[in-house]
């Protein structure tokens, strides 16, 4: 009688890229998020993803551009899950849908350090939807399929977070001056 064959465990694969994909996914995590735990407990989250992904009959190769993009939804995921906590929480209708339509010719120069601490003073869902859009490079139906949103409330959800964006930036800038 043979021995039944044990097939090794697809997630060894990751073990081999751990050590240069870590410094990679959590630096891509840190940079969108700016907040050192956060980074940490998403990079964990990401490896764990991977490892069930790994272990799916149809898992696709591992790579560090992969672990990246699961590191993408599991920030997604993150903000998805903080604005609808916050959603339970504001009792203020949301006015901005009126914004729709609005050209932005908002061209100034930004100060990257103030852009950032801007972007971190917004809710999570402009938060996600600026990142997604103009640090990932995205585009709109992307980062609708991201926050699971149609491409139209996508659409005006960026136009909001745009002026949300330039109201907190200008604020800010007038109490640096």
């Amino acid at each position: 009688m043979t021995e039944p064959r044990v097939r090794p465990d697809p997630a060894f694969a990751l073990l081999g890229l751990y050590e240069t994909a870590l410094p990679e996914v959590y630096g891509y995590l840190l940079s969108r998020c700016g907040d050192r735990t956060l980074a940490e407990e998403l990079t964990s989250e990401t490896f764990l993803g991977a490892v069930a992904a790994c272990r799916k009959e149809y898992a696709p190769p591992v790579s560090t551009g992969w672990l990246i993009g699961v590191a993408r939804h599991k920030l997604a995921d993150h903000w998805r899950r903080r604005e609808r906590e916050e959603r339970g929480l504001r009792l203020v209708a949301d006015t901005a849908a009126s914004d729709q339509g609005v050209v932005d010719p908002w061209d100034e120069r930004l100060d990257a350090l103030r852009a950032r601490q801007v972007l971190e003073s917004l809710g999570p869902h402009h938060q996600a939807a600026l990142t997604l859009r103009y640090v990932d490079g995205l585009g709109v139906p992307e980062v609708a399929g991201h926050l699971g949103r149609s491409v139209h409330a996508t659409e005006a959800l960026l136009t909001r977070a745009r002026a949300a964006f330039r109201r907190a930036y200008q604020e800010k800038e007038g109490r640096d001056a």
